[in-house]
């Protein structure tokens, strides 16, 4: 019962978010300069009719507060539009989309979950030495590399030079599976080394602060061995600041990973969204934006259950 009412007050507080951000989603996309309708028509030499119709077919010519009731009214039944440039679904069109963006972010946050816990962990335990300083120094490298730099400089290795990986582009999974698989492993290496940078700092630093506890010097006065207390008792603890970082990380994925995306030619998130943006499409950019946010607000509610998971002071 307790972990219901926990998970039931924050739903009641991630629904009023969610409703805030899709009215400042709306209000920030009419904000933009530009007539959609007039690059629609490709161009300034346009009928003024064309451009009635074309307003009036996608509801531009109503109020905005009334364009967006229609449009919050829709999203709330799963209908988010129609795309203004290709005439589709932007339901249809986002659910293909979210597919390899999950991907694509699963892998990205499995491999930086992989590297900075245990270098974060190892970091801590052996503070000062040598070890600590190479795992340091192996994080502030993937923090300070270009997201977009590092990206170019392993298709240029491991493409370009060794062919190893395929240079651009997605394979669908059911049609070729390896071939999808070996796509995502250098943007998942651009993605997931700054990520894991970030994590393993956060690691270290929590570490640290756990095993200077006064339960963990218990626990080693008892006679427990260096490992049991390090993975038993202080990891608990520590990882309850990297959950929420780990959320935040993931959630950020999710929205689109845009210079990654453009570099390897990956039909996700990201790349409709500049896209999108370019071509001024109204309703694939809300969408997209929304979607993105709610996936956000998704991943914090995540983490807030593993809070309650990982420490039994919320439970009580």
């Amino acid at each position: 019962m307790r972990f219901i009412a926990f998970v039931g007050r924050r739903l009641a507080l991630a629904l009023p978010t969610v409703l805030i951000l899709s009215v400042l989603i709306f209000l920030l996309q009419r904000m933009l300069p530009g007539d959609p309708a007039l690059a629609l028509a490709g161009g300034e030499n346009v009928d003024a009719q064309m451009l009635s119709e074309l307003r009036h077919k996608y509801g531009l010519d109503l109020p905005v507060y009334v364009q967006y009731l229609h449009w919050i009214g829709g999203a709330l039944h799963g209908y988010l539009g129609v795309s203004m440039r290709d005439d589709i679904g932007v339901t249809q069109l986002l659910v293909g989309k979210l597919a390899i963006t999950l991907q694509l972010a699963l892998a990205s946050m499995t491999l930086a979950l992989l590297i900075g816990i245990p270098l974060g962990i190892v970091a801590a335990t052996h503070r000062g030495r040598l070890a600590d300083l190479l795992a340091t120094a192996v994080a502030l490298t993937g923090i300070s590399i270009p997201h977009f730099w590092l990206g170019i400089l392993l298709v240029l290795a491991f493409c370009v030079h060794l062919n190893w990986f395929p240079a651009s582009g997605y394979v669908p999974f059911s049609e070729n599976p390896v071939r999808c698989v070996m796509g995502f492993v250098l943007p998942s290496i651009v993605l997931g080394t700054g990520i894991a940078g970030v994590l393993m700092r956060h690691m270290r630093s929590a570490m640290l602060d756990a095993l200077r506890a006064d339960y963990v010097r218990t626990a080693r006065a008892k006679g427990l061995t260096e490992l049991r207390v390090v993975l038993r008792h202080a990891l608990r603890n520590a990882l309850m600041p990297v959950v929420t970082l780990g959320a935040i990380e993931f959630g950020q994925l999710l929205a689109g990973a845009v210079l990654t995306e453009q570099v390897f030619s990956i039909p996700g998130f990201g790349k409709l969204m500049v896209d999108s943006v370019l071509n001024r499409d109204y309703q694939v950019v809300q969408g997209l934006v929304l979607v993105s946010s709610v996936m956000f607000v998704l991943a914090s509610l995540a983490a807030d259950i593993l809070y309650f998971l990982i420490n039994p002071r919320l439970r009580s």
